[in-house]
């Protein structure tokens, strides 16, 4: 999978957490993906969350500073809404051993 795919896989991943997603969640996602550069076909994929287990594989190998990176945008991106729902916390908890972190 790449590896950009799979960044922002994990991160919508963490916005869905708790159940729903803001405007700002939103908002954030879309300048994330327009970031990496995906295709239309590759935004689907993330926001289907296809390959979820795939996501965590692709991104478990990158260097452990990649990871330590990707695990604190993700933390911000969950804190987007204002507050840090226990479902998010779970959320990033269970990313942070996948990531072995």
């Amino acid at each position: 999978m790449d590896v950009r795919v799979a960044k922002c896989i994990l991160l919508t991943r963490v916005l869905t957490a708790d159940g729903m997603i803001t405007e700002n969640e939103r908002v954030l996602l879309d300048k994330t993906m327009a970031r990496a550069g995906l295709s239309e076909a590759e935004r689907k994929l993330v926001g289907d969350l296809e390959g979820f287990q795939d996501a965590e594989a692709a991104v478990r190998v990158l260097p452990e500073a990649e990871r330590r990176e990707l695990l604190g945008e993700l933390v911000e991106a969950a804190s987007a809404d204002g507050r840090l729902s226990p479902l998010e916390a779970s959320t990033l908890k269970a990313l942070t051993a996948a990531l072995a972190l």
